[in-house]
């Protein structure tokens, strides 16, 4: 009866963290990559669940972004004046499928300066999974550098999506 019931608590588990939403910022410097998560943000409409009629609004707090490293994630919400900007916000204006496809128009938010942005998504596990390049500077950021300018952040990021969907 143990191993059963283990094997059931392992499987409750497992189903418990393919249903996890996050946002991952990937980006990479002169030296190294680095990639900041945040799975612990909120929805407008209550849950993390996308429906044709009701498209979320997602407000990610800047300081839940995790780094996996103490220093990388503070010099990462300096950069984005977490203090002064405590969000980072992404906006589904629309969203449409074509096969298995779907094509949603977002707006990022990022400090005081929105843009709006085409991603494509795949449904996978009751999931939507999107990726899309941004630019520091479409946001007017400076990129960091460290070191006296011998370690230099990239312009380019890549935004990862990761969303529980009922479409």
């Amino acid at each position: 009866m143990k191993p059963f019931l283990t094997y059931i608590l392992v499987f409750l588990g497992i189903l418990a963290s393919a249903q996890e939403n996050y946002i991952q910022i990937n980006g990479s410097t002169n030296v190294n990559n680095f990639k900041c998560v945040n799975k612990t943000f909120k929805s407008t409409i209550g849950t993390h669940i996308i429906a044709e009629k009701q498209l979320p609004s997602l407000a990610l707090k800047v300081e839940d972004f995790d780094c996996k490293n103490k220093i990388m994630t503070s010099d990462f919400q300096k950069t984005l004046l977490a203090e002064k900007y405590p969000y980072l916000n992404i906006k589904f204006l629309s969203i449409d499928k074509n096969d298995t496809v779907y094509n949603a128009k977002i707006e990022v938010k990022m400090i005081d300066k929105s843009k709006t942005y085409n991603v494509a998504f795949c449904l996978e596990n009751g999931k939507l999974i999107g990726k899309r390049t941004v630019k520091f500077s479409d946001f007017n950021i400076k990129t960091p550098k460290k070191m006296g300018g011998m370690i230099v952040v990239k312009d380019d990021l890549n935004l990862e999506f990761a969303l529980s969907a009922n479409l």
